[in-house]
């Protein structure tokens, strides 16, 4: 299993993380999560429509 904490030698000990690398790194964080949410529906269509039919009744029964 893969190292989660990172090295010492590691270039995140360096420097700090300016605000715009953090942007840039939600953003691809971002984009990814929406691919693999994309990718899951199409593989398993049945537990998309089912997530869609919960998600439509919580927003139906939401009050302001």
């Amino acid at each position: 299993m893969p190292e989660t904490q990172p090295s010492e030698e590691s270039e995140e000990y360096e420097t700090p993380e300016t605000a715009a690398q953090r942007r840039a790194r939600r953003a691809q964080f971002l984009r990814d999560l929406s691919e693999a949410r994309e990718l899951r529906d199409r593989v398993q269509p049945r537990r998309a429509r089912a997530a869609r039919m919960r998600q439509q009744m919580r927003m139906r029964t939401f009050r302001w």
